[in-house]
């Protein structure tokens, strides 16, 4: 434990040496807001960067134009580490998420290790994961071989306070198209079928569900198709929900109950109903309790203080990273206390003080955390166990 003690102070050291170029990043990408699948511009300003610390580059990894994996290899045979970047901004906001936080942190940390590694053994990557907002990017880089090889994913988020209790909800995106008959709505109603009924049926069954389900599950959707014309029965009419629920397991449950509801509006009505998926499903986080006590300990160890009460983030593809490897996700504070994300007060302090020192906080303690892993096999083999467990049968 000598060993790994001095490694991390080391790399604090290593942290507070880089400060200014943390920052530059940091506000690099900050002033430079691109949206999810078109971070063009700030794939080339990370990769560029990370090309000169030696890193070898793979662009478009897992199948995605603006993801990349950079890897630097120790030559020593040992775990390999990855800290996930994000940079996509938000559309009309700009930053209002702070991934240019969590970009500049995590492409900081790998250069901050890489500094260290004739004392490591293994890989140090950095995961570009782009279009967080929009789409489950970390899934299709899964699905096609991105994530391959990888121990152990880690990165942290910016927040109005510090907390390892976050909620990441699972979800599923269904849209439901009926096909009914058209008619004259005044001279021959009745030898219409109506789509739209079948839909506003369908908003009610799902209404009367919700006292049947448990507090955490969220269900809300809208209708994207629903008549051409007042005086014409609706032949056809659409509607898409989002299902959202705390544990990947109940919310399948959810979704057939939802599905039976639309299949009964479809009897109703006897219009002829199709079941789509529209948006990849994303699972909840699975938190890592062996990888969460590491990073309690360090940041504590930096003088910070942890908010033990459990915080909603909403939904994010960091869920399906963590049903595939074990996974490190806390929040960082770095905004003002109750400023809420995706707001204009939340972009505002993008750039403030409590942002930065923030910033530099969660690395170190990122950091510290990932050296347990590189130095520490029984760790690593506990957090790898663990993760096994919670995600056994599924």
């Amino acid at each position: 434990m000598a060993k790994i003690e001095d490694l991390k102070r080391k790399v604090n050291a290593q942290v507070d040496s880089m400060k200014a170029q943390i920052v530059e990043m940091a506000d690099h990408i900050f002033d430079h807001p691109e949206l999810s699948g078109k971070e063009i511009e700030a794939v080339e300003y990370i990769t560029g960067a990370l090309k000169k610390q030696g890193f070898d580059i793979q662009k478009g990894a897992g199948g995605l134009e603006t993801a990349f994996r950079a890897e630097f290899d120790t030559k020593k045979a040992g775990p390999t580490v990855a800290f996930i970047a994000e940079y996509d901004a938000l559309p009309k906001m700009g930053h209002a998420c702070h991934h240019h936080i969590i970009a500049s942190s995590s492409v900081n940390a790998a250069f901050a290790l890489r500094q260290l590694s004739d004392e490591l053994c293994g890989k140090i990557v950095c995961m570009g994961t782009p279009a967080e907002e929009a789409m489950d990017a970390k899934g299709i880089m899964i699905r096609k071989g991105g994530f391959k090889g990888i121990d152990a994913g880690l990165m942290f988020h910016g927040g109005a306070k510090n907390n390892t209790n976050l909620i990441v909800l699972a979800v599923d995106g269904l849209e439901f198209s009926y096909t009914g008959k058209s008619a004259h709505a005044a001279a021959a109603p009745h030898v219409g079928i109506n789509a739209l009924d079948a839909v506003i049926m369908l908003f009610n069954s799902i209404n009367a569900l919700r006292q049947q389900l448990k507090e955490d599950v969220r269900i809300h959707g809208n209708i994207i198709k629903g008549g051409d014309a007042v005086n014409i029965i609706p032949e056809s009419a659409v509607a898409r929900f989002y299902i959202r629920s705390q544990q990947r397991r109940y919310l399948n449950e959810v979704v057939d109950k939802v599905k039976n509801c639309a299949k009964g509006a479809a009897l109703q009505t006897g219009a002829k109903l199709v079941t789509s998926v529209f948006e990849d499903p994303g699972n909840d986080l699975l938190k890592n309790s062996v990888l969460i006590g590491e990073f309690e300990e360090n940041f504590e160890s930096i003088g910070e203080s942890i908010d033990p009460e459990p915080f909603l983030l909403g939904s994010s593809d960091i869920g399906n990273l963590s049903y595939h490897m074990p996974v490190l996700h806390p929040m960082v504070k770095t905004a003002a206390d109750g400023t809420a994300l995706h707001t204009d007060e939340f972009k505002d302090q993008g750039k403030s003080d409590t942002a930065y020192s923030g910033m530099i906080n969660g690395m170190k303690a990122v950091l510290m955390t990932a050296v347990r892993i590189f130095a520490d096999p029984d760790f690593l083999q506990r957090a790898r166990e663990e993760f096994q467990k919670d995600t056994m049968g599924l």
